[in-house]
């Protein structure tokens, strides 16, 4: 799986003019199943989103997880992560899964998380999303869990 995680201030989407999930302090994670991958990917993702320690400590170094500093957790599905953009200036997203597994993993990541951790909240899947944020530091990490 591919995934972009950011740390915000405050995140939202928006599908149709409605917010449909909304954080504040926390973590933003953009998810992409590939065709290879299954729910023990999605496990894997999650669990180090989880344990990832980018929030700042009292020294200000970044030392503490999102569980640690109980913030919130807005997943949110983007198969455009898998854009492969080598062979002329039109992206190819056949590293994407197909929308049937695509849509299966981003629902295995979710019930994950919601059985882990307290505050989170989604996306919907193969809707057209607005996302707004207010990214932290700013601190972006793209993960690849295999």
């Amino acid at each position: 799986m591919i995934a972009l995680l950011q740390r915000v201030r405050h995140a939202s989407v928006e599908v149709a003019g409605q917010v449909i999930g909304a954080i504040d302090h926390g973590l933003l994670l953009l998810v992409c199943a590939e065709p290879a991958d299954s729910e023990a990917q999605a496990e894997k993702l999650i669990n180090k989103v989880l344990k990832l320690r980018i929030f700042g400590d009292a020294a200000g170094k970044m030392n503490l997880s999102l569980q640690d500093v109980g913030g919130g957790l807005l997943v949110v599905s983007q198969f455009t992560l898998a854009a492969d953009c080598s062979g002329g200036n039109r992206p190819s997203f056949t590293g994407a899964a197909r929308p049937e597994l695509g849509r299966r993993l981003y629902e295995h990541c979710l019930r994950i998380a919601r059985s882990q951790y307290p505050v989170v909240a989604s996306g919907e899947f193969g809707a057209a999303m607005q996302i707004s944020l207010i990214n932290d530091g700013p601190v972006t990490i793209p993960l690849r869990v295999s």
